[in-house]
């Protein structure tokens, strides 16, 4: 399997801590390839039921029976499709000195989400999966992995022209099959048209009334497409930090890609001619950046925040783990520079640290706990979050 230690290695201290697990992520991302190799890496015995194969339903029909003398590790995939199911895995979630841990599968919603939060409480343990990130496809390769983005299929494809027409079908497939099957309060092509605007808008801050001034649409409509495609893993939303520090400071989210190849779809960009030319060359390396340090850092979402003040000043990132603060900012550039900007975060946020990520090939201080790092040894160079 390409890469995934990391990924394995979450999802077993999951199972430790929990009878359940739950492993979600969008389409095509890899939840199947992670949970087959987990099972085969599993020394006691593993069970797997595949809910898009119809034996496999049959099989399940009577889940008493299906599921009840299972030993070892039981694996559902494609979960959402028998969410009729969640209340009887709390039972067996509930037997004395778990004979069986169950590992479920399925593309986000917040309908699943719902079910599992209010059927599952205090029994599952979610694992957010994402596609290849710099660990998996080794630094060297990272503006290969930059262009095409971490879905697996997309980063291995033989030239740039076929990883850009799989990320189209990918497109289509989320359009005409994951959007309807939420419900018709999410009209599928009104979504898709968002989802297109948003393109425009990574890296920026959500200004909903614009969107829904363009759609036809009112501002709390605009909101629910954006919650619905953070939900799908399309979009991340990054909140600002509003701790009171006696200034004015943005209170809306900005918007990142959460694959930087689908961003690039969505943009026309084909291949690294197009992206280096393209006007948006910054924020793109910057949304790419961000969560490759995220992932590094091993960030919890509720841990990550921008900040901004009406005076201008600002931080790409800041991550917030109990009393420690630390800093990023991310400059398509092999100059970076310490600016003012920088200082007052320092100052009024109180970094422990601020590392400005580059293009360049070396890491080197800018000022007193102020780094320029090169994004191809990031994770040499980064300090993890403790």
């Amino acid at each position: 399997m390409f890469g995934r230690i990391e990924d394995l290695e979450e999802l077993r201290r999951g199972l430790r801590r929990q009878p359940i697990a739950g492993l979600l992520g969008p389409r095509q991302v890899g939840k199947t390839t992670v949970a087959r190799e987990l099972a085969a890496r599993t020394a006691s015995n593993t069970t797997y039921f595949d809910l898009e194969s119809p034996a496999d339903l049959r099989r399940l029909g009577d889940e008493a029976t299906a599921l009840s003398d299972l030993r070892g590790l039981v694996v559902i995939d494609e979960i959402q499709r028998r969410p009729d199911l969640f209340p009887y895995l709390r039972v067996l979630a509930d037997r004395p000195k778990r004979p069986a841990s169950f590992l479920v599968l399925g593309s986000a919603s917040p309908h699943l989400l719902k079910q599992t939060s209010e059927t599952l409480a205090g029994r599952i343990t979610y694992y957010e999966l994402d596609g290849f990130g710099l660990q998996d496809t080794g630094a060297k390769n990272w503006r290969k992995l930059w262009l095409r983005g971490g879905f697996p299929r997309s980063y291995l494809a033989r030239n740039d022209s076929e990883s850009f027409k799989w990320r189209s079908d990918l497109r289509r497939t989320y359009v005409d099959q994951d959007l309807p099957a939420l419900g018709p309060g999410f009209p599928a092509r009104t979504v898709e048209r968002v989802w297109e605007m948003l393109a425009h808008y990574h890296g920026q801050i959500w200004n909903g009334s614009e969107i829904a001034r363009s759609f036809g649409i009112s501002h709390t409509t605009s909101r629910r497409y954006l919650d619905l495609l953070a939900d799908t893993f399309m979009i991340r939303l990054l909140p600002p930090w509003s701790q009171n520090i006696g200034k004015r400071i943005v209170k809306s989210p900005k918007i990142y890609f959460r694959d930087s190849g689908l961003l690039h779809q969505l943009m026309e960009i084909r291949n690294n001619d197009d992206l280096i030319r393209h006007a948006r060359v910054g924020a793109s390396f910057e949304g790419f950046a961000l969560h490759e340090v995220v992932r590094q850092l091993r960030a919890d979402r509720r841990e990550c925040f921008f900040w901004g003040t009406h005076q201008g000043a600002e931080l790409d990132l800041l991550v917030v783990r109990g009393q420690k603060r630390l800093g990023f900012e991310f400059k398509h550039t092999v100059a970076p520079e310490f600016t003012k900007s920088m200082r007052i975060a320092m100052s009024d946020l109180k970094l422990a640290r601020l590392d400005l990520i580059h293009i360049g090939k070396d890491t080197y201080p800018l000022a007193d706990r102020v780094r320029a790092v090169a994004f191809e040894r990031l994770h040499a160079d980064l300090d993890r979050l403790r």
